[in-house]
């Protein structure tokens, strides 16, 4: 190669070198045009979020970045603005927005302000979450023994749809919906609350409620005690011991003397009956089984009680005291009642007569029932009456018919010695056992003797066991001594065979059987 192609050829190397370094040089000084973006929000609460920027492209540098924000759209740092407060050791940036109103929509953007200005990300939306509703409780009016009425007033939502509103009530402080509670609408405003089945003499504690998406609030707690619910009270007086023979009852002791009471769903109405024995009887009213009062006797009129009454005197008589206790003053009625049976057996004209029995205190009968409906009625009208329900022994007062599906002789029992809690039996009587003619399987039924006052048979025994037997039925029998019998007593033996008449009375519980 000649000297001359040598030459032209380094000539053109170093010129190409120049222009590669002129070119590297000039590229090192380049700068990226500002550039922001706004990412994400998260962890938003009723007040609070945090929005995320990320710095794509710095320019010549950043004095300050951060997020701006607003209640409206397109937020620039000439209105609300937080500027990142952290250490710049990486692109994005979290920033927490504060003081935020609840429930409410917001519009924020990543922000960065340099030598060329400030630069904005993307605008992002978000709407912060509702709070409690505000809620305040009324004090307690018409308290009563098992019922108040209070209520509350919704006055701001929080935000969000008040779904359920009401009033939570209990013994212990602070009660909550997963306790008692009344429902009463939703929405805002006022409401009233009535309050049901409360026990008596009883402090409870109660607060209004609202309930919406960010949870149930609660208003002011009240306290309110309710009155008496259950009276019950004594009946004093000279006619007990000769009233209530066999018992241990005894003249003017109040612990020792038949009662009357009230319930919970009319606690002011005492009522319980009472048989006074003497040609004339002087008694009162003990409100707690012991002389420490009150203690009512007769007003200064007639049917009023007043505590420094004098006795109550009435004569010879089975009666239905009642008292109003609510009333100012104290009223009271004792009614003489004489019950009998009515119903299709009579064609509903008059009463079958009861009579009733002090040594068992219940009024009794036995009589021939027909197939169909009756009841038990008093004084021979329809001012007090009872029935019951479909197979139940609880009497109702103006209850519905009692039906009997069995033509046969009953022994009827009516039970009012226990006040509110009435009962009565009807019941077809027979013998059942080994010595019986039917054996265990089949009864041997027994007919009413009206002038003996007992249930009776006759018929072939051998010597085995027996019992007696209501209703074909082993749900109710009786066993045991005969003088004494017991509800599901011992088998009652049979010593020798032969012919045999048996009473029983069922009231009494005593029964005889005696070889023909």
């Amino acid at each position: 190669m000649k000297m001359k192609s040598i030459f032209r050829i380094m000539m053109l190397l170093v010129a190409a070198a120049i222009l590669i370094a002129g070119c590297t040089k000039e590229t090192s000084e380049v700068r990226l045009d500002p550039k922001l973006g706004t990412t994400k929000v998260f962890d938003i609460t009723s007040n609070s979020a945090m929005v995320t920027g990320f710095v794509v492209a710095e320019g010549d540098g950043f004095t300050e970045k951060g997020v701006c924000y607003d209640t409206e759209a397109n937020p620039t740092i000439a209105k609300s603005k937080t500027p990142f407060a952290g250490a710049a050791t990486t692109a994005a940036f979290h920033v927490p927005l504060t003081g935020l109103a609840y429930a409410t929509d917001y519009y924020a953007k990543a922000y960065a302000t340099g030598p060329a200005g400030t630069v904005y990300g993307e605008e992002l939306t978000f709407t912060t979450k509702p709070i409690l509703a505000t809620v305040s409780t009324d004090e307690a009016t018409d308290i009563e023994g098992t019922t108040a009425t209070t209520g509350g007033n919704v006055t701001a939502d929080g935000g969000a749809t008040v779904t359920a509103k009401g009033v939570v009530y209990g013994t212990s402080p602070a009660p909550t919906i997963a306790g008692s509670k009344t429902t009463d609408g939703d929405g805002v405003g006022a409401f009233v609350s009535s309050l049901t089945g409360l026990s008596g003499l009883t402090t409870y504690y109660a607060r209004a409620y609202a309930t919406n998406s960010a949870g149930t609030a609660y208003g002011n707690e009240i306290t309110f005690t309710t009155l008496v619910s259950v009276r019950e009270w004594y009946v004093p007086g000279d006619y007990v011991e000769a009233s209530y023979p066999g018992s241990d009852l005894a003249n003017w002791s109040p612990d020792k003397s038949p009662m009357v009471k009230s319930n919970e769903a009319n606690p002011n109405n005492v009522e319980g009956y009472v048989y006074m024995a003497n040609a004339s009887n002087n008694w009162k009213f003990a409100s707690k089984p012991n002389w420490d009062g009150p203690n009512y006797g007769a007003g200064a009129t007639a049917g009023t009680l007043s505590e420094t009454g004098d006795n109550i005197n009435l004569p010879a008589g089975y009666y239905k005291l009642n008292v109003d206790a609510g009333a100012d003053p104290m009223t009271y009625t004792a009614v003489a009642m004489s019950w009998g049976v009515i119903g299709g057996l009579t064609s509903w004209s008059s009463q079958l007569p009861l009579t009733y029995d002090p040594a068992v205190q219940v009024w009794k009968g036995g009589i021939h029932l027909t197939a169909g409906e009756w009841k038990f009625r008093a004084n021979d009208n329809w001012d007090y009456n009872y029935g019951a329900d479909a197979g139940s022994n609880v009497l109702i007062a103006g209850g519905g018919n009692i039906n009997t599906t069995v033509e046969d002789d009953y022994a009827i029992t009516l039970d009012l010695s226990h006040p509110l809690e009435y009962t009565y039996r009807a019941d077809r009587w027979g013998v059942i056992g080994d010595a019986t003619p039917g054996g265990w399987s089949d009864d041997t039924n027994m007919t009413w003797n009206a002038g003996g006052g007992v249930f009776t048979v006759t018929l072939d025994l051998t010597a085995a066991s027996f019992k007696f037997r209501a209703n074909d039925d082993w749900g109710y029998n009786l066993g045991g001594s005969m003088t004494g019998l017991t509800e599901g007593g011992d088998n009652i033996a049979v010593a020798e065979a032969g012919n045999y008449t048996i009473t029983l009375d069922p009231w009494a519980r005593v029964a005889t059987v005696t070889k023909n």
